[in-house]
């Protein structure tokens, strides 16, 4: 797209924009129209492109590589996008639909396959496939691949997840967050490649919506010029899929897709820095916001490993879910974004007041929330784990009385904060842990009834991984180090280098790894273990290992 067909679909998507309000927008109808209009797409849907020979396709259409998730324990999700030429609008692909083949197999050489069938890639859909594999065993291990033509994907390995009434005496995890293309490479990505866990959480920030430059920002490559179109914001459609194009093609990526499953949810930078609900950081009118917003979720969801549920109607997506690992352990995924209330006092760290302990504000909203306590008082779970986006224990800067708090964070909505733990408390959660990203460092917290009270007790542990680029390099100690411990007595750990978190579960304790790399503004740095802590099960509290 040059830069004044770009600027005309601005013009026009603004115009639409001008004639609907956010009541009207929010009709099935009128959210695809006017989704289906910014993207130049035929209304009546997929059904309406002609279909193409895949043994047409000349070139390798698996540059994305493959990848599952939201693993269950008779089904997992496959996914995979027919992309021959990713930095390109269109991918390469003509805007036809396409016969993709898949396998699932207990053996990577597929001479025990389990399951196989044919599913379409629709051009309405950027040629993405999601294949929900079903009547399969629980607590498997399964290898899996797709064809289209004469072209045959890279092999992936999935799970499944054990039977409801499993006593399964183990379960490890890897928390992931935050990623920037441009901050350096995905050095973390390949190592966790090479990790035994069983599942990747994925905490939000998959991508961000910041041009890239020609030389891919801190990456500096010099076997590459990248397409001036990355050199933007994402606004539209076609740039939010460019931009997924660019993230998904990095070889780091790919293999860690292909290693293990991946649950996700989203934070701000798939959409927009900070936005809140349909409420946009910058000052441009509700309905374009929206328009921006369904053209994010869409082509999220066209990118990630997730099921039909989640498939978004215009700018709204239900991406808050719970799966559940025999009895050892129930996942509850929030979305911190979409219901949010605006951010107290502008953004940013304020001192808190009347604005923020507001007790009407909420940070997942009145649904997700009675969802979340709901299925705590259902939980039969030894673990109730939390995947979300934003710090949710206090976190002082300053240890005087002059203290900020971050707004973005539950710190701008405690109320709401309190509410969620009455709720576990209330449903007899005993052992309760937060995940948690988008800070870019690692931390790993005590989540206290009274985080004012240090003697307070402790009802819960809170591990947040760091980013597996943002920020660049980092540092072991960052320079608010020393004031952020001795404010906050509650923070067992702090530490701003790249990595992520490996969780292990057990019956008796739960072990918290925190895997880090040296820099990530030159590729292949190794990897080291910064700290690692365990919890007890009905004793919550963070202990060196």
């Amino acid at each position: 797209m040059t830069a004044s067909s770009a600027s005309h679909q601005q013009r026009e998507l603004r115009r639409a924009a001008e004639q609907l309000g956010r009541r009207r927008f929010l009709t099935v109808t009128g959210a695809a129209a006017v989704l289906a209009f910014s993207v130049n797409l035929p209304v009546a849907g997929a059904a309406s492109a002609a279909e193409l020979d895949a043994r047409k396709i000349t070139e390798d259409p698996f540059t994305l590589g493959v990848a599952s998730g939201d693993p269950l324990p008779g089904s997992v999700l496959l996914w995979t996008r027919l992309a021959p030429r990713p930095y390109e609008p269109g991918s390469g692909m003509p805007r036809a639909r396409v016969q993709v083949r898949w396998e699932l197999a207990r053996d990577e050489r597929f001479s025990r396959v389990v399951r196989r069938g044919t599913a379409t890639a629709h051009p309405e859909f950027d040629h993405s496939v999601h294949v929900e594999a079903k009547g399969l065993d629980a607590d498997r291990v399964l290898f899996y691949r797709f064809r289209a033509g004469n072209w045959t994907s890279p092999v992936g390995r999935t799970r499944t997840a054990p039977a409801p009434g499993a006593r399964n005496s183990a379960l490890s995890l890897a928390a992931v967050s935050c990623q920037a293309y441009h901050d350096g490479y995905f050095t973390a990505y390949r190592h966790l490649a090479r990790e035994d866990v069983d599942v990747v959480l994925h905490l939000g920030d998959y991508l961000y919506e910041y041009a890239v430059t020609a030389t891919g920002g801190a990456r500096n490559h010099t076997d590459r010029q990248l397409p001036a179109h990355f050199n933007r914001e994402t606004v539209t459609l076609e740039d939010y899929r460019l931009r997924y194009g660019l993230y998904k093609s990095d070889p780091d990526l790919i293999a860690a897709h292909a290693a293990h499953p991946f649950v996700v949810t989203w934070d701000d930078h798939e959409t927009e820095n900070n936005y809140a609900g349909d409420t946009p950081e910058n000052d441009v009118p509700p309905a374009e916001f929206l328009l921006r917003r369904a053209a994010a979720y869409r082509a999220y969801w066209e990118n990630q490993p997730l099921r039909a549920p989640q498939r978004p109607t215009g700018p709204d997506m239900r991406l808050y879910r719970r799966l559940q690992f025999g009895r050892l352990a129930q996942f509850d995924i929030l979305d911190t974004r979409q219901y949010r209330s605006d951010q107290a006092y502008g953004d940013g760290w304020q001192k808190p007041g009347p604005e923020s302990e507001d007790p009407s504000r909420t940070m997942t909203g009145a649904a997700q929330e009675r969802w979340l306590i709901d299925g705590w008082h259902a939980s039969r779970a030894t673990w109730n784990v939390v995947p979300q986006q934003v710090t949710f224990a206090q976190r002082r800067d300053v240890p005087t009385d002059a203290f900020k708090l971050s707004m973005d964070a539950w710190d701008g909505y405690p109320a709401s904060r309190a509410r969620i733990l009455g709720g576990a408390e209330a449903a007899g959660v005993d052992n309760l842990m937060v995940l948690t990203g988008d800070v870019h460092v690692g931390y790993g917290f005590d989540l206290k009834r009274d985080f004012d009270d240090p003697g307070s007790r402790t009802v819960g542990t809170e591990i947040v991984a760091t980013s597996i680029t943002s920020g660049k390099d980092g540092s072991d100690k960052p320079g608010s180090w020393n004031n952020q411990m001795r404010a906050n007595p509650h923070m067992k750990f702090y530490n701003g280098r790249r990595g992520y978190a490996v969780v292990t579960l057990g019956r008796e304790s739960a072990r918290a790894d925190y895997r880090t790399v040296s820099a990530v503004t030159t590729p292949g740095a190794p990897l080291a273990t910064a700290a690692s802590f365990v919890t007890e099960v009905g004793n919550q509290g963070l202990t060196p290992a």
